[in-house]
């Protein structure tokens, strides 16, 4: 019987390729300062052509340019290359608020938590707007894959609340879909002015109204047919998760649904590999936040009074979407 990869001895170059990651990261930092993924996008393909347009030299460009390839944020034909990336993300997840919380991961790690105070999550928290200015072009595909399965381009008015909104896309990609739906989006006040130029942006400012304040103190409204939940409750442990969803529900319309976007991973808590390491992110930078199983939402969503769940897969990124049903 073959014997599980997770229970192998690390091989000799993922122990050096995991203590040169830092590189992975200095290198795609460098290319978006150079402007590289800029040049290229211009037409700008080869390692010359690029090198000129960057003011860099050929020598640099030609071997960033193939790293860049080895770890998947370039494509490369020949000698020509060409961009697979999504480089604004970078100015959010290489943040200083962000990567400070790692510093001290023994530290870390004897707490249970974050070692600074309530961590991302204190009130106002600067690094939600630099979040909702930066993560907007990763979180395109996810939402038009949402917006689908909640079925938007059918049509149906629809009353939406959108809850830690951030950039605000995946409302706006079900206002751009549905004519008929109408928008209210929770956050901060600094996070909902970069969602509303969003919404004005796509052409949906009439239909896109702002809710500002802590989501577990504002005041929803009632009647809504969809509640968007997007990467916001791995930040809680369960009974605050419970709480917000009960709040939630009382405001949710009759057969109303919860579209809940979040890293999902599998029971054995190390698969599929991106969900399941969001759990480190979580400990270093929250109180009580975690990489929450389907089984575990399941229950979280039955204890406050939804009647079922269900789980989707959302190819080729790492997210899952669970639809709960009121």
């Amino acid at each position: 019987m073959s014997s599980s990869p997770h229970s192998q001895q690390p091989s000799p170059a993922h122990f050096f390729d995991t203590l040169n990651a830092y590189q992975r990261t200095q290198a795609l930092k460098g290319a978006i300062e150079l402007d590289l993924f800029t040049a290229i996008g211009e037409g700008k393909t080869s390692a010359k052509a690029i090198a000129a347009r960057c003011q860099a030299s050929e020598r640099g460009i030609r071997i960033l340019c193939d790293y860049l390839v080895i770890i998947e944020f370039l494509v490369k034909d020949a000698k020509q290359y060409r961009p697979a990336y999504m480089g604004t993300a970078q100015r959010f997840l290489t943040s200083p608020s962000l990567v400070d919380e790692f510093t001290d991961m023994a530290g870390v790690v004897r707490k249970g938590g974050t070692l600074g105070g309530h961590g991302t999550m204190e009130p106002e928290h600067p690094i939600w707007v630099e979040f909702a200015r930066a993560m907007a072009p990763l979180m395109a595909m996810p939402a038009q894959q949402m917006a689908a399965i909640l079925g938007a381009p059918q049509g149906k008015p629809s009353k939406v609340l959108d809850i830690a909104a951030g950039h605000g896309t995946f409302g706006i990609t079900i206002a751009k879909q549905n004519p008929h739906a109408t928008i209210y989006a929770v956050d901060w006040p600094k996070v909902l002015e970069v969602a509303t130029e969003n919404a004005q942006k796509a052409g949906v400012g009439g239909r896109h109204h702002t809710i500002p304040g802590s989501a577990f103190d504002v005041d929803f409204g009632s009647g809504y047919d969809i509640v968007l939940l997007t990467n916001f409750l791995h930040h809680f442990d369960p009974p605050t998760c419970e709480l917000l969803l009960r709040k939630i529900r009382a405001a949710a319309a009759p057969g109303a649904r919860v579209a809940t976007l979040e890293f999902v991973p599998d029971e054995d808590r190390i698969s599929p590999p991106t969900a399941a390491a969001f759990s480190l992110i979580m400990l270093a930078s929250t109180e009580h936040g975690d990489a929450y199983t389907f089984a575990e939402f399941e229950q979280m969503f039955k204890n406050a009074g939804f009647s079922r769940s269900e789980l989707h897969e959302l190819p080729p990124g790492p997210g899952r979407l669970v639809i709960s049903y009121n």
